[in-house]
């Protein structure tokens, strides 16, 4: 007798501390949780570069003053701490202002990630010690980046200062607000690629064929042994259910099953195929599921090859079963599947199921794994094994926990009717769950639709950062160069010439954040391609869409300076200094 004892020396326990929270959930979330938190990193890199130039305009600015201070005996040390007092001041205000956000964001993000849940195990309160550490962070940085801009303002020598012009002492901060506007078009082109790949992956993901249909059903959960049910009692029960549920008006079909795609599944065994003894065939796992006649009519999978379950297959009848496409290229990749028998992996079993249709491949689990060969046996059927474990499973797949109806109109009108049909048959008979099949597919897709929607809110930030810093340097430099654009203009230069000259200004810039970010872009793009959806290892459209979206806003950050510079009158600017 094989009841699996000599399975148990290779069995193992996996021990986790409680501490560290729900395993599975956590293993399931990490890469998205690592993606957004790189992607947080890099807003706060192109926010820090913002910071930094504002300061490095100011200090330009103030560059006379610094140095009539420094003429009449101000120390360096104290400019500069006057330069991180002002750093610190805005990193304070911008970390409260994100807190004041994270309460009122953080049950929005919650609303995402768990869609269609009953219970969130995630409290919606961000937790005093990460409001701190982010409150930290954002103090931190402003005064690490306010560093170098305070150092820069103070190294002024006082003589040459006073003598020299706005002109001259533009030219002292240029190069460094140069390089971070370059930071920040890397840092946008990278994330804004990013976030295309992610959402083009749930895009994917949401129009995949998953061989089925989700529109125009409704499924309901139930437990029928929780209402008191023995597995002796369930034909009947699920025969009288399912005349009832069909005579409803509007109700094109109706079903039931053990599990159902994207729902509830599923459980995996070893089969034996009747006159085969190949080795290879008792180490594939194969997925099991009862349903009920009139099944893949409810669900929308057409059949390839024979017949559905019937009403006719009875526990006195031939014990029958329906394989999908995947089995049959599995096990019987050259021959017709119709009438060839297999069973579980046990001695004697190898003939109990005759195959009498082939189904359509549908993607019970997540559609991005590998799903095993799917069986489907009708609850009406059942079978007696010598092992006690496959005696109690038998029993335990005998109860159906899905109920699908396949309706005309919408389908939460029908979820009164439903739960009428359950309480006119028994009063004990509750739903734990209904909704329609295309919001059960919806939520499946929770964690890469809170993935998406963050990193392209991310990349929006990003994107709006670097557009206000090239505005702000561009205007800067032009209110700078007033005096030399009026010259310009005196000499002949037209207003398409300085438009010309101050794009050209911007764009080379932007230019050399593009040469920096742009690989980089595809570099992550070749790296993420295993973790996203139907994402090749490049893909130049999203990474094209992504280049005309940071150049559109380049350009409509850069060109309103660039037409204030050419609307100067040239004698007014000739008296500027």
């Amino acid at each position: 007798m094989d009841d699996g004892r000599d399975k148990i020396a290779n069995q193992r326990i996996r021990l986790t501390p409680g501490g560290s929270g729900i395993s599975q959930f956590r293993s399931d979330s990490k890469d998205g949780l690592y993606l957004l938190s790189a992607a947080s990193l890099l807003v706060l890199l192109t926010a820090c570069a913002n910071l930094a130039n504002l300061l490095l305009s100011r200090a330009a600015s103030r560059r006379q003053q610094t140095a009539l201070r420094l003429s009449l005996g101000a120390t360096r040390s104290r400019l500069i701490r006057t330069v991180l007092t002002e750093s610190a001041l805005l990193s304070l205000l911008g970390g409260g202002a994100g807190l004041l956000l994270a309460y009122a964001g953080t049950s929005n993000v919650l609303l995402l990630a768990f869609r269609g849940a009953q219970y969130v195990p995630i409290n919606a309160s961000p937790s005093l010690s990460v409001l701190a550490f982010a409150l930290l962070l954002s103090t931190l940085t402003g005064i690490i980046f306010g560093v170098t801009p305070a150092w820069i303002g103070s190294r002024a020598d006082p003589s040459e200062s006073l003598r020299s012009s706005s002109r001259s002492a533009t030219s002292h901060s240029s190069t460094p607000q140069k390089a971070l506007i370059a930071v920040q078009a890397a840092l946008s082109i990278l994330l804004l690629a990013v976030a295309g790949l992610v959402t083009q992956s749930l895009r994917n993901l949401e129009h995949a064929d998953l061989g089925f249909q989700a529109q125009g059903r409704l499924l309901g959960k139930i437990s029928f042994e929780a209402a008191g049910y023995k597995p002796a009692q369930l034909a009947a029960l699920y025969e009288q259910l399912q005349n009832r549920l069909e005579s409803v008006p509007g109700v094109r079909s109706a079903s039931l099953s053990r599990s159902s795609p994207q729902n509830l599944c599923c459980v995996n065994l070893n089969i034996s195929i009747g006159g085969r003894s190949d080795k290879w065939i008792e180490d594939v796992s194969v997925t099991f599921d009862r349903v009920s006649p009139h099944y893949f009519e409810t669900i929308g999978t057409p059949l390839a090859l024979g017949r559905a379950i019937t009403e006719h297959d009875t526990a006195a009848s031939q014990h029958v079963a329906v394989v999908d496409q995947a089995f049959v290229q599995k096990f019987f990749p050259q021959e017709d599947p119709i009438g060839k028998r297999f069973g579980l992996s046990l001695p004697g079993h190898g003939y109990d199921f005759e195959i009498v249709g082939v189904a359509k491949d549908a993607k019970y689990r997540d559609p991005a794994s590998l799903q095993s060969p799917m069986v489907f046996l009708p609850f009406a059927q059942t079978t007696e094994y010598e092992p006690a474990g496959y005696r109690r499973l038998e029993t335990a797949m005998q109860y159906a926990y899905a109920i699908q109806l396949n309706v005309a109109g919408e389908p939460e009108h029908y979820e009164n009717s439903l739960r009428s049909a359950l309480a006119n048959i028994n009063p004990n008979l509750s739903l734990i769950d209904v909704r329609s099949y295309s919001e059960q597919v919806a939520v499946q897709f929770n964690r890469e639709r809170l993935i998406a929607r963050l990193t392209g809110l991310f990349s929006l930030l990003a994107l709006l950062l670097a557009s206000v810093g090239l505005y702000g340097v561009t205007t800067y430099h032009v209110t700078r160069r007033t005096s030399e654009i009026g010259i310009r203009m005196a000499l002949g230069a037209n207003r398409p010439s300085v438009v010309s000259m101050v794009l050209r200004a911007a764009f080379l810039q932007v230019g050399i954040g593009l040469s920096i970010g742009f690989p980089l872009a595809i570099f992550c793009g070749r790296y993420l391609s295993h973790e996203l959806y139907g994402i090749g290892r490049f893909e130049p459209l999203t990474l094209s869409a992504a280049l005309v979206v940071l150049c559109a806003c380049a350009l409509l950050a850069a060109l309103l300076p660039a037409r204030r510079a050419a609307s100067i009158e040239p004698l007014k600017a000739l008296r500027t200094e």
